[in-house]
């Protein structure tokens, strides 16, 4: 797959989206930050303090405290992207939490969508 980059999104501006996404089939708030930190190792004081700060995605992932080694289990299309060839890292794990709360939106239990 040829190179891409989302640019500078903002994570904080994408985040309402997420949660949108979820609220819409019945998921919520707090199960998308319960995924976003699965995913990040961020605590919710610190997801809070990202999105407050206005980071961009590539910030809010290098800044990330642990990103979750099951990450790479996250597989699937997003976007009509295959996550798993997606070769920029800060587009492939953009794209996996946006995967994540796919999933969470579908109604896909939680520990399934943790990969545990």
């Amino acid at each position: 797959m040829a190179k891409r980059s989302i640019g500078p999104l903002i994570f904080g501006k994408v985040y309402p989206f997420l949660i949108r996404k979820a609220e819409a089939k019945g998921r919520t708030k707090e199960e998308v930050d319960e995924v976003t930190c699965w995913l990040t190792g961020y605590d919710q004081a610190g997801l809070d303090d990202q999105i407050a700060r206005g980071i961009d995605y590539e910030t809010f992932f290098a800044e990330a405290p642990r990103m979750n080694p099951n990450a790479a289990l996250i597989k699937g299309v997003i976007c009509g992207y295959r996550v798993e060839e997606i070769e920029d890292p800060v587009e492939r794990k953009a794209r996996q939490l946006d995967k994540l709360v796919d999933e969470l939106a579908k109604g896909r239990p939680m520990e399934k969508i943790k990969r545990g």
